[in-house]
């Protein structure tokens, strides 16, 4: 009987867990999503002018309207036709209330920039902001206040 106590106190389960290499992969996981989350922030390639405007600064996430050097519009990264492009607008939206960034190419002429703002906002949307660049100092610093 002696024999079986022995053998039974040896075969005992371990009731703690090693969360060591669970953190260890966690690391390795928080390490990668910081790396790769800037890339993710990817968009339609566009030129953009370059203006001394203050920063807008807003709480709510804008819809990005691209027009870029070929006339070709998209809103974000979809491509669409500028006939329809209220439609998707308050599609996307649903209110005519949200922010709209029309990024355009500098390569375009002004008046087609103006036509994508103005088919934009004769469709109810108010909002409707153009992003620039700031300009590249050349030997100076540009401070911004």
């Amino acid at each position: 009987m002696a024999r079986q106590n022995k053998r039974s106190a040896k075969k005992t389960l371990m009731s703690e867990m090693n969360v060591t290499p669970m953190i260890d992969v966690m690391l390795v996981l928080l390490i990668i999503f910081m790396v790769a989350a800037p890339l993710l922030t990817v968009g339609v390639k566009v030129n953009l002018p370059e203006a001394n405007a203050p920063s807008v600064e807003s709480q709510e996430k804008p819809i990005v309207v691209y027009i870029d050097a070929e006339r070709k519009v998209y809103v974000g990264e979809i491509e669409v036709d500028v006939e329809t492009i209220a439609a998707k607008l308050k599609a996307i939206a649903g209110e005519t209330d949200s922010k709209i960034f029309v990024r355009g190419d500098k390569s375009l002429p002004y008046g087609v920039i103006m036509e994508l703002m103005g088919k934009i906002s004769s469709s109810g949307f108010k909002k409707v902001v153009l992003v620039t660049e700031l300009p590249k100092a050349k030997g100076k610093h540009v401070v911004r206040k």
